[in-house]
């Protein structure tokens, strides 16, 4: 039985899941397709991803399909209750809500793994973390899995080097439809989105400071470009660090950029990234935001043990004195600044990542049984099927080589 905020709030939801369905069409065609064929019929589906709209549409595809849909967040700021409302009114098994206690999220992840799943659906990497050391008992009713992002796909292949991954997991991220659209594109206008809605500031004329270069860092880097700022990056990987000096924007530690920036936002999957020597160079007026998975980039705890006073400044605005009139402010308790301060990727993004996660997850249905390796790539199919169904999608059409030209490039 679901465990949500307020059931009440079903049709707020509904009608936010209808909107993001209008500017789906990838997962409109899917949703027509899996209706008919029904590939997840007697399949059972754990999911942990950012509880709102277009993640609740997902649902409703895989459920279409026949999939039985054991449905939690992978953010404790992300849950939008009012979709979760939506989603339990459709009849699926919800167990997420906004703001939940660290306690109250390790339960809802742990209440979709009591139910024999065959597929796990992953952003981050705590539930497949969870079924691995918790939920052992239930690993033999697991096909397999697919993993939503970067940090998720560096805890997988950790957990592979170390022997202990024991059922494949499809690298949704690594899919060319998925990073160079969602992590680039999506991230960078949902990151200034939550911003902006969140400050109610001006970014032009100002330092941000960008820590990572990933393909979520640059897709920060040019939005911030775009909207007047100034731009410094920070990594620690030299080629990367050529890449931004190449794309026009200056390089440096963390440390030294600190009395210069105006914006920190950290993009790295790494715990740290901004700490205390950072803060105590930081101009009076600083603002920190973080847009990798977890909440673990700016050093809260060093933070906060610096503070001489804490104060709610706005809405998921933090400020912290350090010394006598120096204030630095954390946006959305420093948790991703995007779902936690506002609606996520645009919907079209979207849909592109969730189309490759739900034919992923058909792929494993399909194929699970003759898997023999633990970290698998989207097959190049799901991906450039994916990609000629958005150019479709998108009023567009593209060359084809002739026999002549495969014959040219291929021997064919």
């Amino acid at each position: 039985m679901s465990q949500i905020r307020e059931i009440r709030l079903a049709p707020s939801g509904a009608h936010k899941i209808e909107w993001v369905k209008r500017n789906m069409p990838l997962l409109r065609s899917l949703e027509r397709e899996f209706s008919a064929a029904k590939p997840f019929e007697g399949i059972k589906i754990a999911l942990s991803v950012h509880l709102e709209a277009k993640t609740a549409y997902l649902c409703r595809v895989l459920a279409a399909g026949g999939a039985q849909m054991y449905v939690t967040g992978s953010n404790p700021l992300s849950t939008q209750d009012d979709v979760a409302a939506a989603l339990a009114q459709d009849g699926l098994e919800v167990f997420a809500w906004h703001g939940c206690t660290e306690d109250e999220y390790r339960e809802h992840l742990s209440h979709v793994l009591q139910h024999h799943c065959n597929i796990i659906i992953d952003d981050g990497g705590d539930l497949v973390h969870l079924l691995h050391t918790d939920y052992q008992d239930q690993l033999p009713y697991v096909i397999g899995g697919c993993e939503e992002t970067t940090t998720g796909i560096l805890r997988l292949r950790a957990m592979d080097r170390r022997k202990e991954l024991k059922f494949p997991m499809v690298l949704v991220n690594d899919a060319d439809c998925k990073h160079l659209f969602d992590n680039r594109y999506g991230t960078g206008q949902s990151v200034w989105d939550g911003i902006n809605r969140t400050t109610n500031l001006i970014v032009a004329g100002k330092i941000v400071v960008v820590a990572g270069y990933g393909w979520c860092g640059k897709g920060v880097s040019m939005r911030a470009k775009g909207l007047g700022a100034r731009v410094i990056v920070t990594e620690v990987d030299p080629i990367k660090a050529i890449e931004a000096i190449m794309d026009g924007f200056d390089v440096m530690p963390m440390n030294e950029a600190a009395p210069l920036g105006d914006l920190f936002i950290t993009v790295t999957g790494c715990e740290k990234v901004i700490g205390a020597e950072a803060f105590r160079r930081m101009k009076n007026g600083a603002i920190l935001c973080n847009a990798g998975h977890f909440d673990v980039e700016i050093d809260m705890k060093a933070l906060n043990a610096m503070a001489e006073e804490k104060a709610e400044q706005r809405a998921n605005i933090m400020g912290y004195r350090i010394g006598k009139d120096r204030w630095v402010y954390v946006l959305g308790e420093g948790r991703l600044v995007n779902l936690a301060c506002g609606d996520g990727h645009p919907a079209e993004i979207m849909d592109m990542s969730f189309a490759i996660q739900a034919l992923s997850a058909r792929y494993l249905v399909e194929h699970g049984g003759e898997l023999t390796e633990k970290l698998i790539s989207v097959p190049e199919e799901v991906d450039r099927d994916v990609a000629m169904r958005c150019v479709h999608f998108l009023g567009k059409e593209i060359d084809r080589l002739t026999p002549e030209q495969k014959r040219y490039l291929y021997g064919e």
